[in-house]
């Protein structure tokens, strides 16, 4: 019993010493947003959404900016992408 929990240990020595790394990525990096023009605001409360890439599980979609209507003593904080824990999701733009 011994001697297989050395050939284990020796085994897992001999693989963390190679070197080699394997990629998991669940899928492609992130596009370069694209450029908008944004348009004049239709409101004075109104505040830019900028737009953004959404992936749908196989490819990333862009998602148009827009306005959002706005609320008193607050302001707006874009969307975007955030690494939590090794994952990268979108945050949704939302008053704060």
């Amino acid at each position: 019993m011994r001697r297989v929990g050395s050939m284990i240990l020796l085994c897992g020595v001999a693989l963390a010493a190679s070197g080699c790394v394997v990629d998991t990525a669940p899928y492609p990096p992130i596009p370069a947003p694209r450029v908008e023009v944004v348009p004049p605001a239709p409101g004075p409360r109104l505040a830019w959404e900028p737009g953004h890439w959404r992936w749908n599980g196989s490819a990333y979609l862009w998602v148009p900016g827009h306005y959002v209507e706005g609320r008193v003593g607050v302001h707006w904080i874009d969307g975007h992408w955030a690494n939590r824990a090794g994952a990268w999701v979108w945050v949704p733009g939302h008053w704060s």
